[in-house]
Formats: structure tokens, sequence, C-alpha cells
């Protein structure tokens, strides 16, 4: 499995990678789901929600309208931030597999980690990220 944990592992992915798809993303400013993809957008990524509510009611942040799908965004993403319980995850990966190009990275957000899901992922050449916060890994290591 290509999990990735060393410091350096995550600044490389962190320092090449430039557009965020944030699955579970959440309007409310005051839930990490809201704040952490705005910290992101300051520091110069391109950041693309994904929540079908808010997709359904044509929602933008960020200058991205919110989409209900990883399928949807018409272009290539680097990460994708889960912002879903670690039960959660599973449902995902169907959308995640069915991006082109595949991700570079999946990034399940502190708190947040399917060991099985990630083995999946990986056996598609996709790096994960478990149960470690964007934000904060952000901000500790650039």
């Amino acid at each position: 499995m290509t999990l990735l944990t060393q410091s350096a592992q995550l600044r490389d992915v962190l320092t090449t990678s430039k557009v965020i798809a944030v699955v579970g993303f959440h309007h409310d400013p005051m839930k990490p789901a809201h704040y952490v993809p705005e910290y992101m957008h300051r520091q110069g990524y391109t950041v693309i929600p994904v929540n079908p509510a808010l997709a359904a009611r044509g929602e933008s942040y960020f200058g991205h309208r919110a989409v209900a799908t990883l399928a949807e965004i018409g272009t290539p993403v680097d990460i994708v931030d889960v912002f879903r319980r670690s039960d959660k995850v599973r449902e995902h990966l169907a959308d995640i597999l069915s991006m082109t190009p595949l991700p570079r990275v999946v990034w399940l957000q502190q708190g947040i980690r399917d060991d099985a899901a990630a083995r999946e992922l990986a056996a598609r050449g996709i790096d994960v990220v478990q149960d470690r916060c964007l934000l904060a890994d952000h901000r500790a290591l650039l």
C-alpha cells in the first residue's frame, strides 16, 4: 500500500499539487469541512467543493461551483480531500475511481481512516493519506 506518512512525502504532495476536490465540503464557515478548504484556497490551491446538496442549489465557493460527484469535475484533480466519516469512505470509491485522470492522492482528514479502501486506491496507483489534517500539515511543513 502506498500510504504517505513521512514529512518529506507530505511536503512533496503539498508543493506539487494545485487542484483539490473536497468531498463532504460544508457551507458553514465554522466547520472544518469549510475552513480547511478555505485555508487551502487562500494558500493558492484551486479548491472544488463536492456536495450534492450545495450543487443542487447551484452554490459556488472559492470561485468554483459545487459539484455533486467527483466524476463531474472537468479538470485533473491532484488531491481528493475527504471530509466524511470513516464508515462512509467506501461509498466514494467508485466515484474516485471513475475520475479521468485518476487523482494523485486521496487525503482522509484527521479522524478518518479506512484501510481496505486505502488498499483499493493504492492498487490503482493512488497514494493515500489517512487520519491527518491538510491544514495542520500545510502549516507545519511549508
